[in-house]
């Protein structure tokens, strides 16, 4: 089977055991739609976990692109012309939830170190899946409808930050799979569950702020809650 979550934010345990109970195997696929690290105490681990599964595929939300952007120029001097800038992003990613990740990074040997990099670098923006004759667009968010559908004007920031129009179907043919956006932000009686509409699916359920971490399958649209 073929399964979809989103926005993790360093909750190792509703992770855990969100994989116990779609009794996940290697014959299954899980896609990540970002935002693995940050504000939670385990994003680091996490991403050590899944960077040794081969059939987890991590896509890339603004949290673990910025943390990627952050930590691999810790090391940058102070002589630098971009030193006051950088330290200026990285109080304001500390502010929005990096410092756990920050500190975590921080006991990892060299070679951990080097391995959250290259996981944190080699996690694509968006994947485009079809399966048996269902069209999917997974990311971790999605620009308005007319930018979408004028794809060659989308860059990355789009996917990381953009601003979905819920109301609107943006295709009749693919269904739209996206995080970023707690579900109860979206719609308040979705608060802590899947919402589904306009060939849209919003799986962000807000698990970092006491919510379940919500997981789909996307062959069967059976719906998954890990508290």
């Amino acid at each position: 089977m073929t399964y979809a979550m989103s926005d993790i934010h360093g909750c190792y345990d509703k992770f855990a055991a969100a994989l116990e109970k779609i009794s996940f195997s290697s014959n299954d696929i899980l896609y990540i739609l970002g935002d693995i690290v940050d504000r939670g105490p385990d994003g680091i681990k996490i991403i050590l976990d899944i960077s040794k599964r081969e059939n987890v595929i991590a896509l890339r939300g603004n949290h673990d692109h910025e943390a990627l952007v952050l930590l691999k120029n810790l090391a940058l001097p102070s002589d630098d012309p971009r030193a006051d800038e950088f330290i200026g992003t990285f109080k304001m990613w500390a502010w929005d939830g990096g410092m756990p990740t920050y500190k975590s990074f921080l006991k990892l040997s060299n070679d951990g170190k080097r391995e959250v990099l290259a996981f944190l670098n080699s996690m694509p923006v968006y994947e485009e899946i079809e399966i048996g004759k269902q069209k999917y667009f997974l990311s971790h968010t999605v620009p308005e409808k007319e930018k979408m559908q004028d794809f060659d004007r989308c860059n990355m920031a789009d996917f990381l930050t953009g601003h979905p129009e819920y109301e609107k179907v943006y295709f009749d043919d693919k269904i739209i799979v996206t995080g970023h956006t707690p579900t109860g932000l979206i719609d308040k009686d979705f608060s802590g569950r899947i919402w589904r509409k306009n060939n849209h699916a919003a799986i962000d359920c807000g698990a970092v702020f006491g919510k379940p971490l919500g997981c789909i399958c996307l062959e069967t649209g059976q719906e998954f809650y890990a508290d």
